[in-house]
């Protein structure tokens, strides 16, 4: 798995994907809709995770994440939501509990099949993965390894996707093992630069340049689900110990 790092808290913080999923319970605009949507997409799989170490089927795990998602529509759901008192993460899993506790059974049986919008939640091999994790009895501390990779996941497609605009592509999948773990051996740099073309001084340069976006890209994913920009490094250390604890 790609390393995660602590640094200086970037700037421009006051936009960010927590202030959205406020404001989403307090209008229901376009804006505040797509936010929702995208964080659904991103962090469903922690959610999911955890309802199945609760002891939830495959498919009444992705009902009852589902359906808690669709809650976040609601305005009376979110303004229970307060940027000062704690990062999204952990808003996110307080907010779970109380639903899988009080709700999920009677939401449950109102909304499957009544008409509620869905957001495909299907990931290729994800039940595969979560059943390979159902060893860790730890389901909060499962949540939390879950949600690091899927800051990491989404940072590496948002670095992807920036190296394909730059028409640079295939550079990124030859440099991709350089920023760090996963199952691909990192390979040394004259092999790499045998392969494409490259001086080797040049592939030390391009390695630094992804890995240095690497880090600003992740901090910024970092910041979207925290109060401030004080809770940052914090936030990083914390997932570093989940992801060591893995």
């Amino acid at each position: 798995m790609p390393e995660l790092d602590s640094q200086t808290p970037p700037a421009g913080f006051n936009t960010t994907r927590w202030s959205l999923v406020l404001a989403a319970g307090r209008d229901s605009s376009p804006q505040s809709r797509e936010a929702l949507e995208q964080l659904c997409r991103t962090y469903w799989k922690p959610l999911y995770s955890y309802a199945r170490m609760k002891g939830r089927s495959d498919a009444d795990a992705e009902d009852a994440t589902q359906d808690f998602f669709a809650r976040f529509l609601a305005r009376d759901h979110l303004r229970l939501a307060d940027r000062d008192r704690g990062r999204f993460r952990s808003f996110l899993l307080t907010s779970l509990k109380h639903f899988l506790v009080n709700d999920w059974q009677r939401q449950q049986a109102a909304r499957r099949g009544g008409g509620a919008e869905a957001i495909p939640l299907h990931e290729d091999g994800a039940e595969e993965r979560i059943a390979a994790d159902a060893a860790n009895p730890d389901a909060e501390l499962l949540f939390d390894q879950q949600w690091a990779a899927a800051l990491i996941e989404q940072t590496l497609s948002d670095l992807r996707a920036e190296y394909v605009a730059a028409g640079k592509g295939d550079l990124f999948e030859r440099l991709k093992p350089f920023v760090g773990g996963g199952t691909t051996p990192v390979p040394d740099y004259e092999t790499v630069a045998g392969e494409i073309g490259m001086a080797v001084g040049a592939v030390r340069v391009a390695v630094h340049r992804l890995r240095e976006r690497y880090r600003e890209l992740l901090r910024s994913a970092v910041a979207h689900t925290v109060a401030s920009p004080a809770d940052v490094d914090d936030e990083l250390r914390h997932l570093i110990q989940v992801i060591r604890a893995a």
